[in-house]
């Protein structure tokens, strides 16, 4: 299995550069363990995932183009695949699992793509049967070079904007941001900068898997436990790859521990952020990842979106 090279990622920095945000490095919330932040929620769709789904999309040849690309999302992924198919002029469907938060199924309609609801046990099999009935190109939320190239560029451009920066720490769902910006690390910084991945306790499939060295798979109904429903799933075959060879160290946060971090990144860095995109938040402001006394710019958390339910984050803002 051939592994994604910072060649890769750089190639795909190159052919995204004029579709996505380069975020800034910004101050964390924590006064007493103090770091930065690198705020994908502030990308054009909310959310990091655009930046491999743009990569994905630049990459079709003419006849792909010609018949439109399928993916199966919760949301991020969804929204962001419609904006780049968009943008490039290609038809888009996305199979959503049923209980994705609305707004993230409304934002995906409204960027022009066909909308699929099915139960979430059904949303793969069912875009593989789309594939097969429509021949749509599939572009899977994470388990893809093309995908996973796009998204080390958060990695790319953290390194790019700091040499002081020796932990960046990252949310692991299918694993894919985690594998990027790993692959940049190791082959940047490989002596200085350590990559941390973070799950939530309730879809710790990831931290198991590397803890026993083989994949274990959690199903949906252990997984759909968290609130953080953008890491719902589990890694695949390329992602654990990437993640067993590369990621320095896996952690796992509470409920309590991801809606306080949700507050604390309101409060106290004015950045409006899901649960997922929170997780690495959490565990830092949790103690459960050393930093650095007095350099905050040693230790970047990436907050990887902020595509959150209005009345969910009402109440999570009051427990910050």
């Amino acid at each position: 299995m051939r592994l994604v090279s910072v060649e890769d990622v750089r190639a795909a920095a190159t052919r995204i550069h004029q579709h996505v945000v380069r975020t800034p490095l910004t101050a964390g919330p924590s006064t007493e363990r103090p770091f930065l932040l690198k705020p994908e929620s502030l990308q054009p769709t909310g959310a990091f995932k655009l930046r491999g789904a743009t990569n994905a999309v630049a990459r079709l040849d003419d006849t792909q183009r010609e018949r439109g690309v399928i993916t199966h999302s919760s949301g991020n992924h969804g929204m962001a695949l419609a904006h780049a198919a968009a943008r490039q002029g290609v038809a888009c469907t996305v199979v959503v699992p049923e209980g994705a938060p609305r707004i993230k199924v409304e934002r995906i309609r409204a960027l022009g793509a066909r909308v699929v609801p099915v139960s979430p046990a059904e949303r793969l099999s069912t875009a593989e049967e789309l594939v097969e009935r429509e021949l749509l190109a599939f572009v899977p939320p994470f388990d893809d070079a093309r995908v996973i190239a796009g998204q080390g560029t958060v990695g790319l451009e953290i390194l790019e904007e700091s040499s002081e920066v020796t932990t960046v720490v990252v949310p692991v769902g299918g694993g894919g941001l985690a594998a990027g910006v790993a692959t940049v690390a190791r082959a940047v910084s490989p002596r200085r900068t350590r990559v941390v991945g973070v799950e939530p306790e309730l879809a710790a499939d990831a931290a198991q898997s590397l803890r026993e060295g083989r994949m274990v798979t959690w199903e949906p109904e252990r997984t759909d436990r968290t609130m953080a429903d953008g890491v719902r799933v589990c890694l695949s075959e390329l992602t654990f790859a990437h993640l067993s060879s590369l990621l320095d160290e896996i952690v796992t946060v509470s409920e309590d521990e991801i809606a306080h971090a949700v507050g604390a990144l309101a409060h106290g860095s004015r950045l409006v952020a899901e649960p997922s995109g929170a997780l690495a938040a959490a565990a830092l402001l949790s103690g459960r990842i050393d930093t650095v006394p007095g350099r905050p710019e040693a230790t970047v958390a990436v907050v990887s979106g902020g595509n959150v339910d209005p009345a969910l984050f009402t109440r999570l803002v009051g427990t910050g």
